[in-house]
């Protein structure tokens, strides 16, 4: 199983090798999928607090970084950290709102929902970033590592590096105090309340990293994509599909976020090339068809699913080996 890793992990180092632009700009996005759902899974998975606002967070990320370029020439390695401060205390603020007034449940995804929509309707009517103009980064043919202005191969490995941080953060997260007392408000809120845990702090702290993290992942797509409009950037389609890989990969699991996206991305990408622009909206109703089969037969998701017949095939050889 490790020796499969290594290999795995060899082509994707190797990819921009020997794969084209348009099967490299297909694995930027689900590596910006697959972080951004490892960003969301810290606030559902790990903590029981489902979000579909999470569009604002990384719309928020990609308008401040590209603005501050156009306008000031700033470089979003600069930038990166204030925004993500900014966006982590939006989250916070968010979170505070809402599990300060008892919103639990659906109630609190529709608290998110309506917030990524107040997002659209601000950067809608903002004259400093485009309004509903959009806003155009300026496209140099000129590599500039510092303005992040380069070949797709740069863009390909910052992608891939932030999936692996991402993953090292998750990882991280659950051997944490933090992580724990997270884990515990997500199987039990009142249990851990009783056992004297500061539940609402809890969920506000991982409210706001999780948007922290996702702002960073928003800066880095804005230079990626060059063009942002209000009505894609803080769609409610956006949120979902930023979600759909770490449903269909698993949960609260380390490596579903990752093993999702690079199935449900490249598969929704090819069907929506077969198809070309004859059935309107393809994509998004094979990720409904997705969503349906998942929950129907696998309702954990891919990895769970996986590791449990991994367990079986184990226990049966160890079985016949004795036998």
């Amino acid at each position: 199983m490790k020796l499969l890793y290594l290999v795995i992990a060899l082509c994707f180092l190797a990819a921009p090798y020997y794969c084209d632009a348009y099967v490299l700009s297909v694995l930027i996005l689900a590596f910006y999928t697959a972080y951004v759902g490892q960003t969301w899974n810290l606030l559902l998975g790990f903590t029981g607090q489902l979000s579909f606002g999470h569009a604002l967070y990384a719309g928020v990320g990609s308008y401040l970084a590209a603005g501050l370029f156009i306008r000031f020439g700033w470089s979003p390695w600069l930038t990166a950290l204030p925004i993500m401060g900014l966006s982590g205390l939006l989250g916070a603020s968010i979170g505070f709102l809402g599990f300060r007034f008892g919103v639990q449940g659906v109630y609190f995804t529709l608290l998110t929902i309506a917030f990524a929509e107040c997002g659209r309707v601000i950067f809608d009517h903002w004259s400093l970033f485009g309004g509903t103009a959009g806003l155009f980064l300026p496209v140099d043919n000129i590599p500039n590592f510092w303005h992040l202005r380069g070949s797709i191969t740069l863009f390909y490995y910052l992608f891939l590096g932030l999936v692996i941080v991402g993953f090292a953060i998750s990882w991280l997260f659950l051997k944490t105090r933090l992580g724990y007392f997270s884990q515990a408000t997500r199987e039990n809120e009142q249990a851990a309340q009783a056992l004297g845990i500061s539940t609402f702090w809890i969920k506000v702290k991982v409210m706001g990293l999780s948007a922290s993290l996702t702002s960073l992942g928003g800066v880095f797509y804005a230079f990626y994509q060059n063009t942002l409009f209000p009505d894609q950037t803080f769609a409610l389609s956006r949120s979902i599909e930023l979600t759909m890989g770490t449903i269909i990969g698993g949960v609260g699991t380390l490596l579903g976020p990752v093993i999702g996206s690079l199935i449900l991305v490249p598969l929704g990408e090819l069907i929506h090339y077969v198809s070309g622009e004859e059935i309107v909206g393809i994509k998004h109703i094979f990720y409904g068809f997705c969503l349906l089969g998942i929950i129907l037969h696998l309702p954990k998701g891919i990895v769970p699913a996986f590791k449990v017949w991994l367990g079986s095939k184990q226990r049966l050889g160890s079985r016949a080996q004795h036998q």
